[in-house]
This record gives C-alpha cells, sequence and structure tokens, in this order.
C-alpha cells in the first residue's frame, strides 16, 4: 500500500508542475533559495553540521578502540579472551573442516 500510495502522490505531483509551467517552477525555485539563504537557517544549519561530525569521531574513535583492543588480544595469543562481537568456532579456514561450497551468482 505504500508504494502505492507514494506512486499516486508522485503522479498528482508531476500533472500539477506540468500545468503550473516554468514561470511556476522558477518562482517556487527562488522561494527556496531565499528560504535556504536565510542567516538563521544557515545558522541552524551549521549547528547541525557540527554535531554530525563531533558524532561521527566519536563513533569511529571507539570503533577504532575496540577493533585495536580486538586485535591486540588475538596477537598477543590470549585465546581465552574473545570478544562477544567475533564468535568461536567454525572460522572457514580449515580447521573445523571444510567450508562449504557457495552458489555462482549471476554476471551482472
Amino acid at each position: 500500500m505504500g508504494k502505492l500510495s507514494f506512486l499516486t502522490g508522485a503522479g498528482i505531483g508531476y500533472v500539477l508542475g506540468a500545468r503550473a509551467g516554468r514561470a511556476r517552477y522558477e518562482k517556487i525555485k527562488g522561494a527556496t533559495a531565499k528560504l535556504w539563504e536565510n542567516p538563521k537557517i544557515q545558522q541552524n544549519v551549521h549547528k547541525v553540521e557540527a554535531r554530525v561530525t563531533d558524532a561521527a569521531k566519536n563513533s569511529g574513535s571507539q570503533l577504532t578502540d575496540k577493533v585495536a583492543s580486538t586485535v591486540k588480544g588475538k596477537l598477543s595469543g590470549s585465546r581465552g579472551a574473545h570478544h562477544p562481537d567475533f564468535p568461536v568456532g567454525n572460522t572457514g579456514r580449515g580447521t573445523d573442516g571444510p567450508m562449504p561450497p557457495t552458489t555462482p551468482q549471476p554476471p551482472l
């Protein structure tokens, strides 16, 4: 039902837009550009950009720390300290038996 509603709305929008013509399109485009250039809007855009950048930096450093500690644990030979995100068992390296064959994929 969601796809049907979307396609219906898109079709109605296309028909109305086509009837409105190029002049109406240019008027809407100009109003949108004027709104986007508003200093208050740009101030909020910059705030959101800063928050997203900070969140990405924090998440990235946390992920890097997690990977580094896991790799250090594996390289130091500590067999007892397994990370819960990395299961122990069939690793696919032939130590637990051969891996089953994969089905061929169709060419692109």
